[in-house]
């Protein structure tokens, strides 16, 4: 049943992609990052439903009639950068052809980002795009929480296999990061049904990220609420509250739960704290002496044996920031870091712009909470293998296209308003050109 549901959907909404590409880009999302099928036992399961919907949103690049342009802000540069410098380090891994199958995988998620930016132009676009990310992943957060009620804490929540949220902990970051995603959804919801109902979603996600049992999970919506609370103008209140919710949270928590959270400060004696500390250093060895660093592949036997023989454990980076270093080396994490830098001043300059305005409250709104959704991301992936997720490259696409948004309604309104219908000046009607496709 449920593979007919999926497939259902899929049919019923690729003729709409197939006219207009930011249809696709939101099937797409959906296929991405929430991994429907994946909660399919039949054909759906391993059913390529995301090549199908890649494939018809670039078709529908060629035959569409809807405005199609890049906005060639800096993140987007260093996103490029980023991405051929990928290209360029998987030619020189230590296995190419090893290499070669992660950065393919890497590429098609980059290629629809592209798109994404191209195709997402009006408010609606926007927040539809905020509506998908927040769903996918909300989806398992509503889930996980009522299972985490239901069980009393006493099992973790996990995602659906064979996907980058399958890992209990993959998930529970992946869950904080939409947590600041659904208060803008809230922030800018018109109807009392709708705020509750969200406000419900995220006290829900909140659990279900407890429920996860992890340490990384728990730091990370730690540091985000903390930054919250710096930038509110309420601090008191704002602390109180969140004391209680947190309070009332922590105390449902089993005893487990609080053992495994105390560990946080005993990692001399935790083994999967070493054993992340031990691949920590072997992408700092591989880095040192390869300046293109290992590639994708880079994490094998052969290569530990050579560069960190005493790591135990499964080899693999356990972090954003150090499999960017062992993978693409240090001009790699770089252009990394650069990307996450300019994604967050950009933010900052919109939310500084239309801090006083009040048609553009839901822009302020929007950056502020991209910007809440981005300390959860570099946070919680310093301890998770989680430098190629779809979601945050999305929060990039968010910023980047709501700003251009709001620079054309500036130029709308400066070209209308001070100038009429034309320029007092010259007499000249000023006239906007067509954006290329």
């Amino acid at each position: 049943m449920r593979d007919l549901l999926i497939l259902g959907i899929v049919l019923s909404v690729l003729p709409f992609a197939l006219l207009h590409p930011r249809i696709g880009v939101l099937l797409w999302t959906w296929i991405s990052i929430m991994n429907p099928h994946r909660l399919a036992f039949g054909f759906a399961f391993s059913a390529p439903f995301g090549t199908v919907a890649a494939a018809v949103v670039f078709l529908s690049l060629f035959i569409t009639r809807d405005k199609i342009r890049m906005p060639w802000a800096s993140p987007v540069v260093a996103l490029l950068l980023f991405v051929l410098w990928m290209c360029l380090t998987t030619a020189f891994a230590i296995d190419p052809a090893g290499s070669l199958t992660q950065l393919e995988k890497v590429l098609k998620i980059q290629l629809m980002t592209g798109v994404a930016l191209m195709v997402l132009h009006e408010r609606r676009h926007i927040e539809l795009f905020v509506w998908v990310n927040v769903l996918s992943i909300g989806f398992y957060g509503l889930k996980g929480g009522i299972f985490t009620l239901l069980t009393g804490g006493q099992h973790r929540v996990w995602g659906p296999d064979g996907s980058f949220i399958g890992d209990n902990n993959t998930l529970a970051v992946a869950i904080i990061i939409v947590i600041p995603l659904i208060n803008y959804l809230r922030m800018v919801a018109t109807r009392r049904a709708v705020r509750l109902g969200l406000l419900a979603l995220m006290v829900l996600c909140g659990l279900s990220a407890l429920g996860s049992q992890s340490r990384g999970a728990l730091v990370a919506i730690t540091a985000m609420t903390l930054f919250l609370w710096h930038r509110s103008n309420r601090k008191i209140v704002f602390g109180v509250a969140i004391a209680s919710v947190a309070s009332a949270l922590l105390a449902f928590m089993p005893s487990s739960w609080d053992e495994r959270m105390g560990s946080i400060g005993a990692y001399e004696t935790d083994e999967s704290a070493q054993s992340r500390f031990g691949s920590w250093g072997f992408c700092i060895k591989v880095a040192n002496d390869r300046p293109l660093g290992g590639g994708f592949d880079v994490y094998g036997t052969t290569n530990y044996a050579i560069y960190a023989p005493a790591v135990k454990g499964t080899p693999v980076a356990h972090s954003i920031y150090f499999s960017v270093l062992g993978e693409h080396g240090y001009v790699g994490l770089g252009l990394f870091l650069l990307l996450w830098w300019l994604t967050w001043r950009e933010a900052a300059r919109m939310r500084k712009e239309s801090a006083k305005r009040s048609e553009l409250a839901w822009i302020h709104a929007l950056a502020g909470m991209c910007q809440v959704s981005l300390i959860g991301y570099l946070v919680g992936g310093a301890f998770l293998q989680l430098a190629y997720f779809d979601l945050p490259y999305n929060i990039m696409v968010m910023v980047v296209v709501a700003r251009r948004w709001m620079r054309q309604e500036d130029w709308k309104r400066e070209t209308s308003g001070a100038f009429g219908s034309g320029n007092p000046v010259t007499g000249v009607q000023l006239a906007r050109p067509e954006p290329a496709r």
